[in-house]
């Protein structure tokens, strides 16, 4: 006989563990309201001789009620009843205090270090890191089925943003920021109309990405290229002017000049906007807005002048830097910048390869920004170029009433990844066993990112008018519900799968870069992709296969299953799992072949993906990187540089990290501190997790750690 564990488990049945619950009960009464050995033999008798093949753990708690009731056991009975009724109450209870203490005295370092964005001494993010805990709380114990939420806890899936899953709101979009800005919006109920000039235009914009960013808890993306029509106003709107005043008393040339010199302080002004107020503004999240412009050149563009003048500015802008309160210029971690190769730009000659060595030159220095290939993005995506929402998420292609594709305005619902290196762990090494474990595995997290479709289906409007009234991402009538934006693939739903290195390894000895490797490895993507295309078929909601982008997760799996499994070389023994499909960082592989590999799991992962290449001494390194760019053009869609060396995430410095005499890291060059913002590289593998400079609690062994 199997058993149904309240969690959707199915284990072998354990006659002992009714004699134990009855015994337990027994121990409260006396005399003859006590069951006898005989009693408590047959009662299991009774429910082994119903030879059911499988029965739910309830009814078989519920068959040993009624057995004591006939055997006049009423007291005894009773006291079993409340067992059970305990035992419920402790699966249910609030777990929530000491957490909340924790970081409102800022002792959570687990929440310290898993989102480097947010600073968790700050009020504000306090109160939005409790109000988290509180819905992660709700949603363990009430909103999610046992299953799920056990699921959760053993990790073989992870249920994204647990901390805002009592609300119903969603992950991360594109705005719809052409709409906004050219028929006007709403916020705090007032008009804002269309702007008149590119400097209005950028404060409407950080306006919108403020409001946005409140009422969602993922990233979102602004298409820089429809901002050129603004400076054209503004150009315009200078002509006019000066024309009006000096026409006949000085040159058209004089003119021009004056033109250009006004709208260049404008431009300037304008960029400088979006940068301080994206960065000096906080959200209901505690923290700045998670945004990304998105930098694109289309060679049909009215407004390409325009654009290309945006970029540039934005480009230099940040490769400057912003001054941090001790004056020193470092870098901002939004926006994050996404920069697109194409024909004009891919340093083939194009007419605007100027802009892209300026981009390399300031990834060399601020990391930023990333590179999508157009040429590669149009193979994967029915001939679209357009960006990720927020980081590396990206939507499916959708066509409208009249079979346009449309991008901007649309969402995606949530996130569940799948642990494949624990599947391959409980499988060990059997092949048949595996794929029907990841298939039952597969159906879980459909489950559960049904979840998260079934909270949002049914919210009105009026819960965020301005995503869904006014333009960000629909114009729905107040009270309308969003229902229809939630089906037919117009939002995405995204699979996140963590660790086919370890998974690969584990199932053939290999790594998935060894071609035996690959070809098991590239059998689990494909099946992965083809179930989300089945699920989309039978649900009619935009399911995706989405490279996880959570590091966090990495270290998150890998922990629990070394908890549940014990070491494991190369698996478990690391502690943390490879990203997604990326090659494990100890692997010998130069940047050009680790992005010829990887592009293949790209082409399949279409709901997100993306690779890094690392390289030593960026700064020194320009030429290397503007080969690696003009590689990624035509082989990989998306990929950022990384460095192998350590990095200041304040103010770029790429070099030795220093050990202080009060045995903290700190950036040699601006004095930085903070953990979360420096990248301490192990020379012996690249890895660059908390374990390795954490070894010590003496300056000479984390002195002697930092320069293996």
């Amino acid at each position: 006989m199997k058993i149904i564990k309240r969690d959707g488990r199915i284990v072998d049945y354990d006659r002992q563990k009714i004699a134990v619950a009855i015994e337990k009960a027994n121990s409260e009464v006396r005399g003859r309201e006590k069951a006898s050995k005989e009693d408590i033999k047959n009662i299991i008798k009774y429910i082994e001789e119903l030879d059911k093949k499988r029965m739910l753990v309830e009814d078989i708690q519920d068959l040993i009620e009624e057995q004591l009731m006939q055997l006049e056991k009423y007291e005894l009975a009773k006291k079993y009843i409340v067992y059970r009724y305990n035992r419920a109450l402790i699966r249910k209870q609030n777990t929530t205090d000491e957490t909340i203490l924790g970081i409102i005295r800022n002792e959570n370092k687990e929440l310290a270090e898993e989102n480097s964005n947010k600073n968790t001494m700050l009020a504000s993010t306090q109160r939005d890191y409790i109000a988290g805990e509180v819905s992660r709380d709700l949603t363990k114990r009430l909103l999610l089925p046992d299953k799920i939420s056990k699921a959760n806890e053993d990790g073989i899936l992870h249920f994204h943003d647990a901390d805002y899953f009592v609300q119903p709101i969603f992950n991360c979009c594109l705005i719809n920021i052409s709409d906004m800005l050219d028929n006007g919006t709403v916020m705090n109920g007032k008009m804002i109309e269309s702007p008149r000039s590119f400097q209005v235009a950028c404060t409407v914009a950080t306006q919108i990405i403020a409001a946005v960013a409140s009422n969602q808890y993922g990233g979102q993306s602004v298409d820089m290229k429809h901002f050129g029509k603004y400076l054209r106003k503004s150009y315009n709107k200078f002509k006019g002017e000066i024309v009006e005043k000096y026409k006949g008393k000085i040159t058209e040339d004089v003119i021009e000049s004056l033109v250009e010199d006004r709208l260049k302080a404008e431009l300037k002004a304008g960029v400088q906007t979006i940068q301080y107020q994206i960065n000096t503004l906080m959200t209901t999240n505690g923290q700045s807005p998670f945004v990304t412009l998105f930098l694109h050149l289309e060679e049909d563009d009215p407004y390409i002048k325009e654009n290309a003048m945006i970029i540039e500015e934005i480009l230099r802008q940040r490769y400057n830097g912003i001054k941090n309160e001790a004056g020193v210029y470092v870098t901002p971690a939004f926006p994050k910048l996404v920069y697109v190769l194409d024909e004009c730009n891919c340093l083939k000659g194009g007419n605007y390869d100027y802009l892209t060595k300026l981009a390399v030159k300031c990834s060399s220095k601020r990391m930023y920004p990333d590179y999508i290939s157009a040429k590669k993005m149009k193979e994967n995506y029915e001939g679209n170029v357009f960006s990720p929402m927020g980081c590396r998420s990206f939507l499916s292609p959708w066509k409208d009433e009249n079979g346009n594709y449309k991008f901007e305005g649309r969402f995606n619902q949530g996130v569940v990844s799948i642990n494949l290196p624990q599947v391959a762990i409980v499988a060990d090494g059997d092949e048949d066993k595996f794929w029907k474990l990841l298939n039952e595995r597969l159906e879980l997290c459909k489950e559960a990112l049904l979840c998260r479709h079934y909270a949002l289906l049914g919210t009105t409007s009026d819960i965020s008018p301005i995503h869904w009234q006014y333009g960000a991402i629909a114009r729905l009538k107040k009270g309308e519900k969003i229902d229809k934006l939630l089906y037919g693939g117009y939002s995405t739903m995204s699979l996140g799968y963590i660790g086919v290195y370890e998974m690969t390894k584990l199932m053939t000895g290999l790594s998935h870069t060894d071609p035996i490797g690959q070809e098991f490895a590239m059998r689990v993507m494909k099946h992965l992709k083809d179930t989300v295309e089945q699920w989309k078929k039978e649900t009619n909601i935009g399911f995706a296969l989405y490279g996880t982008p959570a590091e966090s997760l990495c270290y998150k799996f890998a922990k629990i299953d070394k908890q549940r499994f014990g070491t494991i070389p190369d698996v478990t023994d690391k502690g943390y799992y490879t990203n997604s499909y990326h090659v494990d960082v100890r692997e010998k592989i130069d940047a050009f072949d680790k992005l010829t590999f990887e592009s293949e799991f790209q082409k399949l992962s279409t709901g997100g993906a993306i690779s890094y290449v690392e390289v030593p001494n960026m700064q020194n390194n320009i030429p290397a990187l503007e080969e690696v760019v003009k590689y990624i053009y035509d082989n990989i869609q998306y990929a950022e540089f990384n460095t192998k060396s350590d990095y200041c995430h304040e103010c770029g410095f790429d070099g030795e990290i220093i050990v202080n005499d009060d045995n903290e890291w700190e950036c040699p060059n601006c004095g930085n501190k903070d953990r979360s913002r420096l990248t301490v590289v192990r020379r012996t593998c690249g890895y660059l997790g908390e374990n390795f400079w954490n070894v010590g609690k003496t300056k000479e062994i984390k002195q002697r750690v930092l320069h293996l």
